[in-house]
């Protein structure tokens, strides 16, 4: 990973994907499939410059325009390959949150924005682990989840795991709404992050339950 020690060591301006459920958090990797054109120019600019791509939530409208969500986090490329039908199969570490300024006016197929990365700053270095008592709820929250949703679970895995990546393992991979991932992702600490998962998975395992952030 490029050593990011301050914002002012990340790009003043941001290619943005924007793809709805699909999000990236500070040090988690997430892979990815690019097959269209203007994301495979994307990925060919990307890699001859910075390696940093800005995951959005795309928030409806057209398709080939869709509206942005205010915050995204940006991606370092740091995996690739491709295929013989000329895909591109990434993988994404998540660096930095941004709020998006604005959004240029650009020549390029895929849309470039200003990031604001201030706010973010502390994504930039590995956040203390928080209290016991976060992780514990969190953990019976996921346990009775799996219950009540038939899902499988490594615990022994989960025992080992950082707060860190317990909660984006579980943030990335439960099924939870665009909307509710962005409120995640949003959460201004991780202890915070934690909290509003917690809620999410015990609102899920709830008779009748149907996660959806309000």
């Amino acid at each position: 990973m490029a050593p990011y020690r301050k914002t002012a060591d990340l790009p003043a301006t941001l290619a943005v994907f924007p793809l709805p459920g699909a999000l990236v958090f500070p040090r988690w990797q997430l892979p990815l499939n690019i097959f269209e054109p203007r994301y495979l120019n994307m990925i060919d600019d990307a890699m001859s410059g910075s390696r940093l791509i800005g995951m959005v939530q795309a928030l409806g409208g057209p398709r080939h325009q869709p509206a942005l969500a205010e915050i995204g986090c940006a991606g370092r490329l740091t995996g690739y390959s491709e295929t013989q039908d000329g895909r591109y199969l990434i993988t994404l570490t998540g660096v930095c949150r941004f709020a998006i300024r604005r959004e240029l006016d650009v020549t390029t197929p895929y849309r470039q924005v200003t990031p604001d990365w201030d706010r973010f700053a502390h994504d930039l270095a590995a956040p203390p682990e928080g209290e016991g008592s976060v992780r514990q709820s969190l953990v019976e929250a996921f346990r009775a989840y799996a219950v009540a949703n038939s899902l499988e679970a490594d615990w022994s895995a989960m025992e080992d795991a950082s707060l860190e990546t317990l909660v984006h393992a579980l943030a990335s991979g439960c099924p939870f709404t665009p909307m509710e991932k962005q409120a995640l992702l949003e959460a201004p600490t991780l202890p915070e992050r934690a909290t509003a998962l917690t809620a999410l998975l015990e609102f899920g395992s709830a008779p009748g339950g149907d996660s959806q952030v309000q």
